[in-house]
């Protein structure tokens, strides 16, 4: 143990040499003597178990052997499992398991297109949570027995300790938890990543602790997942990569959103209110937050951290630019363009980005320590400040909360972005009142369009839809908008909110023939 700690302190490199030999990546031979084919390590898995498996935003999760866990239900096997995750995997995780028919319930987040039409179909139950709260609660049994944990790793060190790959997520606490371990060695996960992860987990209820955080690169655990020999039930060594998702280059919209964002940090630094030197920030996942975090190197700001959950392009540009002096997150999410020259140049990355537990980078405890700056994504915003980040309608699911919630609520200053329409113009992402509401009006703090940028900072509810109307709504909405806030005014008994209504009532007293001068802001 304390050899391996000493070379998390002074870099010297590690023992296990690349390449696609299993005896470079396994030291511990009575592991390595549980080395079998993935449809071996599937045939553990029986039906009515509860899963548990690595992997965070289609980052480090198992391949293989949920893969051959499918192919048991395609040829006709009844089996049904309950799946926990880290957060979103890929689709041979996901997407093959659900269209197999296998998964029978699935926690806590998920973007798979098969997982999400079967939830909205009501025929696999899907349960949305914060990603923070996903280790408490099986530290502390809410989700009854794990059975199997399935991990991904670049390999397994001499007493038996799992080195993760490109996240770890839930995955420390699942193979404590589990009552027995796959481990699923990738070879062409580079063993260079060794050291770049710190794993702590706080104790359980009534043992617990204060997380030892106070800067985003302070280190406090070990470079591994400890896991007991005699508990990894099966090895499975394969060589099929992460399937993260491309990333499309910055659009007009997005561009415009982080010039405010960037504009509105700068106003704040002026008036006393943040530091030159930026709090750590935290962004979102997918198009929009990668191109609005990328934005911040168009900014004055220098040494930026992240504290963040992903960490995808935007954070390698921001190091590669000096914006950035180190980053920590539970996951690497780099696209496939990216992912190559990320490799190449992984001895330069790893002293400045650090993989934590998804229970220590969303700890709301750590997050509020630091004085996050949180920027995360909308569907839509109400009048209110209220936000919309996972239903379509009120009822048809997304994707899910994912970490949004952690940040929002704890965050030292809240922002959330989304473009003002949707559906080519035709539908306003600001509302009267969200079909869901995923982030009360107490979290938000700013809200930024492409059309401007609203501080909602110690406003009423009218103060807060006025400024979200002249800010933030698309210009040939505003009218509309601005009617329905008149008439919930008028009404007696509504100072403090706005009237309950039909969610397309307020649209009647839109007329876009009568407000063509108002368009000219498109």
């Amino acid at each position: 143990m304390g050899c391996r700690k000493n070379f998390f302190s002074h870099g010297t490199a590690p023992r296990r040499k690349e390449g696609k030999n299993v005896y470079n990546r396994i030291s511990n031979r009575e592991t390595e003597a549980k080395t079998m084919s993935a449809a071996q390590a599937a045939d553990l898995i029986r039906d009515g178990m509860t899963v548990g498996t690595s992997g965070f935003t289609m980052a480090g999760y198992p391949k293989a052997v949920p893969m051959a866990l499918a192919r048991r239900a395609e040829r006709g096997e009844k089996i049904r499992i309950k799946l926990i995750t880290g957060a979103s995997v890929g689709d041979e995780l996901d997407g093959r398991l659900a269209r197999a028919g296998v998964i029978e319930r699935r926690y806590p987040y998920q973007t798979n297109q098969s997982v999400r039409d079967l939830a909205n179909d009501d025929r696999l139950a899907y349960v949305d949570m914060h990603l923070s709260q996903v280790p408490f609660w099986i530290k502390n049994g809410y989700f009854g027995k794990i059975d199997i944990a399935i991990i991904e790793a670049i390999g397994i060190d001499d007493e038996g300790n799992i080195i993760p790959s490109t996240s770890v997520g839930c995955s420390n606490v699942l193979a404590e938890y589990a009552e027995k371990v796959i481990v699923e060695v990738n070879t062409t996960q580079p063993v260079k990543l060794e050291g770049m992860h710190d794993v702590y987990s706080p104790r359980r209820m009534k043992e617990t602790e204060p997380i030892p955080i106070v800067r985003p690169n302070n280190r406090v655990g070990m470079p591994y997942i400890r896991c007991r020999p005699d508990k990894i039930a099966a090895v499975v060594v394969t060589d099929i990569p992460d399937s993260t998702r491309h990333l499309a280059q910055t659009d007009a919209r997005s561009q415009i959103m982080a010039d405010y964002l960037v504009a509105f940090l700068e106003n704040e630094v002026a008036c006393g209110r943040l530091p030159r030197k930026l709090p750590p920030i935290q962004s979102g996942v997918g198009n929009m937050a990668n191109a609005v975090l990328g934005g911040l190197q168009k900014s004055k700001f220098r040494n930026l951290s992240i504290y963040s959950e992903v960490l995808q392009d935007s954070v390698l540009d921001l190091i590669e630019t000096e914006r950035v002096s180190f980053a920590s997150g539970t996951a690497l999410t780099i696209s496939p363009e990216r992912i190559d020259a990320f490799y190449k140049s992984l001895e330069m990355y790893k002293y400045k980005i650090i993989l934590r537990p998804v229970e220590i980078s969303n700890s709301p405890e750590v997050i509020r320590r630091l004085g996050v700056i949180a920027v995360n994504t909308a569907l839509e915003v109400d009048l209110e400040g209220n936000v919309n980040s996972t239903h379509i309608g009120g009822c048809q699911i997304v994707n899910g909360l994912g970490g949004s919630g952690d940040f929002a609520r704890n965050a030292a200053l809240s922002v959330f972005t989304t473009p003002s329409t949707a559906k080519g113009g035709t539908i306003s992402c600001i509302v009267p009142h969200v079909a869901h509401v995923d982030h009360t009006e107490h979290d938000p703090h700013v809200i930024i369009t492409e059309q401007g940028c609203a501080d909602l900072r110690g406003l009423t509810a009218y103060e807060r839809a006025r400024a979200l109307i002249e800010n933030c709504a698309h210009p040939k909405y505003r009218p509309a908008l601005r009617a329905f806030v008149e008439r919930s005014a008028a009404r007696p008994g509504f100072r403090h909110g706005f009237a309950p209504e039909d969610p397309q009532r307020w649209m009647q007293d839109y007329r876009p023939e009568e407000n063509e001068s108002e368009k000219r802001n498109d």
